[in-house]
């Protein structure tokens, strides 16, 4: 009898495992088995200084040490393929990644294709032609606000190894920006309650041109991307030409290319749309 995959979700920036709570329990609720990976330093393992805690204290946060500024992609990898070798004894794995984490499951594929039955990509970053930070400066981003956590962010990058974000701003611009970027389609409290699953901390390691996809090896992977239609942080432009450039990698193996109506969040939210197409996928 075939066996039925595992699906193994990977977070994305500022995010955990926890985020997938909701998509798990529709997924189990259709039959289907998953794990979600806290990348290193995530989750039960994030730094969350006690500043951070109310009254918040700004200039004890711009200075406290954070455990991510030991961690790189390189780090995230390791973690996953450690955590599909020990899924891959019960069968077929899917590895989903959604924003970040498809930096990740991108240079997983590179470095082992055999542990991977499906690559599944949900509004995710797969690099192809540029490293990720170079597509920022590209056309299709320009309708992105970069400028949407600017004035959140706490401390010099540089100096503690890191990305802090202050998600426990009450401050309503910053809050509205916060919103328009990830879940314009979400209620405020929807919104907030998830905001409060996010950790202040993110690794700067977004890769370099070695960690974009390789032919040889992840192109040789099945593969889906997931387009979220009206996401605002990874807007759909982008999505787009990542799926071209991967497709003119590939034309063997091109992305099998499905649309959710979604922001960046929205479908982690009210995940059962996302759960049913996840499940088709296993299915098939």
């Amino acid at each position: 009898m075939r066996k039925p995959p595992t699906f193994v979700l990977v977070h994305g920036a500022f995010a955990n495992s926890f985020s997938f709570a909701p998509l798990q329990a529709e997924l189990a609720l259709v039959g289907h088995r998953s794990l979600a990976v806290d990348l290193p330093a995530h989750g039960f393992e994030a730094t969350f200084p006690a500043a951070y805690q109310a009254p918040q204290d700004f200039a004890a946060l711009a200075t406290a040490p954070g455990g991510l500024s030991r961690v790189t992609l390189a780090d995230g990898v390791a973690r996953v393929i450690e955590v599909l070798e020990r899924a891959k004894r019960n069968g077929p794995t899917i590895l989903v990644g959604h924003s970040r984490g498809g930096i990740t499951i991108t240079a997983v594929g590179n470095a082992r294709p055999d542990l991977v039955d499906r690559l599944v990509y949900v509004s995710a970053w797969c690099p192809v032609e540029l490293t990720v930070g170079d597509y920022y400066g590209e056309p299709e981003m320009a309708d992105a606000d970069p400028a949407a956590l600017a004035s959140a962010l706490l401390g010099n990058p540089a100096e503690l190894g890191l990305v802090r974000t202050n998600f426990r701003t009450a401050a309503p611009a910053t809050l509205a920006a916060f919103k328009e970027a990830l879940g314009a389609d979400l209620t405020d409290d929807e919104f907030r309650a998830f905001l409060n699953t996010f950790q202040p901390d993110e690794n700067l390691d977004v890769g370099t041109s070695a960690d974009r996809a390789r032919a040889a090896t992840w192109g040789r992977i099945p593969r889906t991307y997931v387009r979220l239609a009206e996401d605002a942080s990874v807007p759909p432009a982008i999505q787009d030409r990542m799926i071209r450039e991967a497709d003119a990698l590939t034309p063997d193996n091109p992305f099998d290319v499905r649309t959710l109506k979604s922001s960046h969040l929205r479908w982690l939210v009210h995940p059962r749309p996302a759960a049913e197409l996840l499940a088709g996928l296993a299915e098939s």
